[in-house]
Parts: C-alpha cells; sequence; structure tokens
C-alpha cells in the first residue's frame, strides 16, 4: 500500500491576489461603514474605529477569500488569539461547561 501526501502549504499566487482584494475591499463604503460601527466580529466589545482590522474568518493562508462574507472587523486582541485557525477550531478550542447535576 502506497502512501499518499498532500502538501496543504499556502499557494503563494492565491495569497497574493487575495491581498489585492482584501486592499481593494477596505476601500469600499460597505467595509468603512462596517467599521465605523466599532464592535469587534468576534467578541462583540465596542472598540474605537481605527483600532479595528481586516480578519478573514477562514484564513487566506488557508484558502480563504476576500470576500464581504468571509471578512470581519476584529480588535487586535482577538486577532492575535484567531492566528491562522478556522472557525470549526476556535469551536474546539473553546472550554465546555461540565453538566450541571440537577
Amino acid at each position: 500500500m502506497t502512501e499518499e501526501w498532500f502538501e496543504l502549504g499556502a499557494d503563494d499566487v492565491h495569497v497574493a491576489r487575495e491581498r489585492e482584494k482584501a486592499r481593494a475591499l477596505r476601500k469600499t463604503a460597505w467595509w468603512q461603514r462596517r467599521v465605523q460601527r466599532g464592535i469587534c466580529g468576534y467578541c462583540g466589545k465596542m472598540v474605537p474605529p481605527r483600532s479595528l482590522t481586516m480578519d478573514h474568518l477562514v484564513p487566506v493562508a488557508r484558502g480563504g477569500r476576500s470576500a464581504r462574507g468571509n471578512v470581519v472587523a476584529a480588535c487586535k486582541e482577538c486577532n492575535n488569539r484567531k492566528k491562522l485557525m478556522t472557525p470549526a477550531e476556535q469551536l474546539l478550542m473553546k472550554p465546555v461547561d461540565p453538566p450541571s447535576e440537577d
């Protein structure tokens, strides 16, 4: 039986293309309105609009796209905590409360 190995590294052409799309998306009125709300897309806290950054839910380096449905305005703390995790991986990282014995 032969072993098959798939390299899932980032495609440099894809990353460059999507980063260019993200730059264009940041200039749109839609994104400016999203940032002006001042609400982090992850923690929901109110932060100064200048503190918000564009974050991809599915990271570009993991195959994500720069589209409205894949970007959120995120505060620095949430953006740093997320790193290259996908939404499913973020859910797995949340602590689980033990069931109550009622």
